[in-house]
């Protein structure tokens, strides 16, 4: 499921009346039910999953730059090298070892022919017979993407395929229901009925907000420990101190102990 991403055609190929005078050859569109006409994101809960995985590998990977995460933007992959034919959405899709910088769309004929190395896709109503038939083949046998995934945010469905010798092989879930992605080293799995990447350690992947509040709660317990033992420090003190006085009393030297 993905926003609807058909353009018009290149800008360098001219109109229709100019190409028949100049003899240039009638440019060809594909089916609008194969390469057209998809959906937008269909509820609040598509649009929150899909921002959630770009904000939490986009912080996860921080510090890298060689990658490059994107959401509902377009794949063209025509091999004549055209924008108006072979081209998909991904809802959620990975580029490794390539630049990260900004695209306002995925290129393959300009990426040096790389494809998605991980794909996820939000299923819903009106979309998850094509993700799990045409577009799984697609990414399949055209792609080549090594990891897919696809996640439903209402049902919460959720499937993940290896590619395997040309064909996708189901990824079995571990013991918590999470599926490993070979290609971004984690987890992905279901917590508060949404999808989340996991460390290899099981540990979860957070967004920047939750590491701040992350880090705020560790301050603050930091804080406490301190004052807790400073706490402590003060009581002995005063036992110490009680007690010498209580010494003195029966005229012992407490000094002299």
């Amino acid at each position: 499921m993905s926003i609807a991403n058909q353009e018009t055609a290149h800008p360098e190929t001219p109109p229709l009346a100019d190409a028949a005078r100049s003899g240039a050859e009638t440019p060809v569109f594909p089916p609008s039910d194969l390469y057209s006409d998809e959906p937008p994101l269909e509820t609040y809960l598509h649009l929150r999953q899909l921002l959630l995985l770009l904000a939490c590998l986009e912080w996860y990977w921080r510090d890298r730059n060689d990658f490059f995460a994107a959401g509902n933007l377009t794949v063209y992959y025509s091999p004549h090298q055209r924008k108006s034919e072979d081209f998909r959405g991904p809802d959620f899709f990975v580029a490794l070892n390539t630049e990260r910088k900004p695209r306002k769309s995925w290129v393959v004929w300009e990426e040096n022919g790389k494809y998605p190395n991980v794909i996820i896709e939000l299923l819903s109503d009106s979309t998850a017979k094509t993700d799990r038939g045409l577009k799984k083949q697609i990414y399949q046998d055209t792609f080549r993407t090594p990891d897919y995934f696809w996640f439903d945010p209402d049902s919460l469905e959720f499937e993940g395929f290896h590619l395997m010798d040309g064909q996708y092989e189901p990824i079995q879930p571990n013991s918590q229901g999470w599926r490993w992605s070979q290609q971004l080293q984690l987890f992905l799995g279901i917590q508060d009925q949404q999808l989340r990447f996991f460390t290899p350690e099981g540990q979860l992947v957070l967004t920047p907000e939750e590491s701040a509040r992350a880090e705020q709660q560790r301050a603050e317990l930091a804080e406490q420990q301190v004052t807790q033992a400073q706490q402590q420090i003060t009581e002995a003190e005063a036992r110490n101190q009680k007690l010498a006085a209580k010494l003195r009393e029966l005229n012992i030297d407490p000094d002299a102990l």
